[in-house]
């Protein structure tokens, strides 16, 4: 799990860059938020996450299926994660903040699709 990069990996770069050139300003990993999210662009109030498919449990189903060493622990372990990442969302929402979650893959392969989320949020929440 050390190997695990945990900050600025290839699709928070990929989305950063991006949100970048396009003109919205943004910080990485803001610290004084809960949760530490990803991105946070602090104009529009909006909490960016990145979740990583395995860690956030995205196919937990199919993983509980399958024949794994040490699955109890790393169920367990998701399932933990699951559910402070529900925690961290409703907080930082009871704290005025909107919160948009992103899987790692869906930004590598849908990249213009999560941008047009973002961009649809601000649009819809801000400049009417």
């Amino acid at each position: 799990m050390s190997k695990v990069k945990t900050k600025r990996n290839k699709p928070e770069t990929l989305l950063a860059k991006t949100l970048w050139h396009k003109g919205y300003r943004y910080y990485l990993n803001n610290r004084k938020l809960i949760g530490t999210p990803d991105i946070t662009i602090t104009k529009f109030n909006i909490a960016i996450f990145i979740d990583g498919e395995f860690w956030h449990g995205k196919d937990i189903k199919e993983f509980e299926s399958r024949n794994h060493n040490n699955k109890e622990y790393w169920l367990e372990k998701i399932q933990e994660n699951i559910k402070h990442d529900s925690y961290v969302t409703k907080k930082l929402q009871q704290d005025g903040w909107n919160v948009i979650r992103f899987w790692s893959k869906d930004i590598m392969h849908y990249l213009d699709d999560c941008i047009t989320v973002i961009e649809d949020y601000i649009q819809s929440n801000y400049l009417e």
